[in-house]
């Protein structure tokens, strides 16, 4: 199912033989590092934090206290264009995908995985070439100084998301490999302490606090038997801070070049949100204001945490989608709404991301003299292709989300849950249980309910081929 929705998505989830032929000849000859720029880091701490199965490391970090308290911040990003040559069939397959596509059951892997799993991914105690984006932050969480190098860099220690948050948060245990070591121990708590700082400024900027809600199917012999809900939590929310600041970084550094940039236009339905803000008591400016529109989205966080993540969904289809565009030296800055940037770009995933990885040649370009790999029609294109393919993507992930929720569901027909009203539309109205986070049709005993509304609902049917839940007013 999945195959087929990728199919139809336009996405060629195969690799072509010269793919094959390019892994045989890189496991023959693989490159050599014979650059004098590049700096030996293998001794520094390095640490990743990702979720508990994934392999695909794009990034790994490490922090130092200075002299007079601030904070710098290394982030070594996988350096993927070492492997994978512009022009070489590996590259003009990611090209055309221009991203990993989670699918629950399977990963649809912009790169081969004996690469992106294996070779390019900054997995433990392994040797890797990486980009390094380092930063100074500032106890206000200003950035006061930034550089950009090549590295050799040692991963020492690969950690989780779930495990790492508890500990930061006080609500569990260090992990294993945390307890083990006080050095990683200050390690990570250097790196929160930082992370915080930029949270902080970014919020006093204008950063939009939103919430969504990710799904996730728990696979036991094969077999989707539940699906989970993905929290945010204090370790996510470091490499959250941490990839944004890196980002903001090299789209700086770019400036003099032409470059991919990721903007969030400013909202041009922003009448709606300010409708939105209203019939929930907000009252937000005429015109587009991203720090009243945070504030706003505190206020209901605090006031109806069950249904915040309804009002995020609401604001973030208001706002558009994001997208990729040339930024030529000397053009307007577009931004990112969102962020409350104004320089961003993509650098920090070039694992999964094709733009990020059309970025580090630029990076890898400006270091080294060279001209620039990429003209400004080539560069356009990419930008075009890759926002289409990632529109597709998530076309394809909510899909295959529903699937997976009317299997995970199937053996629970006749249940009953307490459920929320997240949309009245002539289509029907559709509820929200609260565990699982799983949507689906009020197919009967939804006269008079309206949007935020509470009930009991009994699911009634699944429907694995069209992703269909159906449930009925208990």
């Amino acid at each position: 199912m999945a195959k087929q929705i990728m199919l139809a998505q336009g996405f060629e989830p195969d690799f072509p033989p010269a793919v094959s032929q390019q892994l045989a000849e890189l496991k023959a000859h693989p490159p050599q590092i014979n650059d004098t720029a590049v700096r030996d880091l293998r001794t520094l701490l390095w640490s990743s934090i990702d979720n508990d199965t994934s392999r695909d490391l794009d990034q790994i970090e490490f922090a130092e206290r200075l002299p007079n308290g601030d904070i710098k911040v290394l982030i070594g990003i996988a350096e993927v264009d070492a492997f994978v040559p512009k022009g070489s069939p590996i590259d003009l397959h990611a090209a055309k995908e221009t991203t990993t596509v989670y699918a629950g059951v399977r990963n649809f892997s912009m790169l081969p995985e004996e690469l992106s799993t294996g070779a390019t991914s900054l997995l433990e105690n392994v040797d890797h070439l990486a980009i390094v984006t380092e930063f100074v932050a500032g106890k206000d969480g200003n950035i006061t100084s930034s550089n950009l190098y090549r590295a050799l860099v040692r991963n020492k220690a690969q950690l989780a998301y779930n495990g790492v948050g508890a500990w930061l948060e006080g609500t569990g245990p260090a992990p294993a490999k945390v307890a083990a070591s006080a050095d990683l121990q200050a390690q990570l708590k250097l790196q929160d302490e930082a992370a915080q700082a930029l949270k902080t400024q970014r919020t006093l900027n204008g950063a939009l606090n939103l919430e969504t809600t990710e799904i996730r199917p728990i696979v036991l012999n094969q077999q989707v038997v539940d699906m989970e809900t993905h929290a945010k939590n204090r370790a996510t929310d470091l490499i959250e801070d941490f990839m944004i600041a890196a980002n903001g970084v090299v789209a700086r550094a770019l400036e003099n070049v032409s470059s991919l940039r990721r903007i969030v236009k400013v909202p041009e339905r922003w009448d709606r949100i300010v409708q939105l803000a209203a019939a929930h008591g907000g009252n937000l400016p005429a015109q587009p204001d991203s720090k009243a529109l945070n504030e706003f989205l505190i206020q209901r966080k605090t006031a109806d945490p069950d249904r915040f993540a309804d009002v995020s969904l609401t604001v973030i289809k208001l706002m558009g989608p994001g997208e990729y565009v040339l930024e030529r030296p000397g053009d307007p800055v577009q931004g990112h709404f969102g962020l409350a940037v104004q320089d961003y770009t993509h650098s920090t995933a070039p694992n999964r991301r094709f733009a990020d990885v059309v970025t580090q040649r630029l990076i890898k370009a400006q270091l080294s003299g060279q001209p620039a790999p990429y003209s400004d029609t080539e560069l356009t294109a990419i930008a075009s292709n890759c926002t289409l393919k990632e529109d597709a993507a998530r076309k394809v992930e909510r899909e295959m989300s529903k699937r997976l929720a009317a299997v995970a569901m199937a053996h629970r027909i006749g249940e009953t849950f307490d459920a929320i009203v997240t949309g009245v539309t002539p289509r029907g109205t559709f509820v929200r249980v609260l565990q699982p986070h799983i949507e689906g049709l009020l197919a009967s005993g939804a006269q008079g309910l309206d949007v935020g509304d509470k009930l009991r609902a009994k699911l009634t049917r699944t429907d694995v081929q069209h992703g269909y839940i159906d449930f009925a007013k208990a």
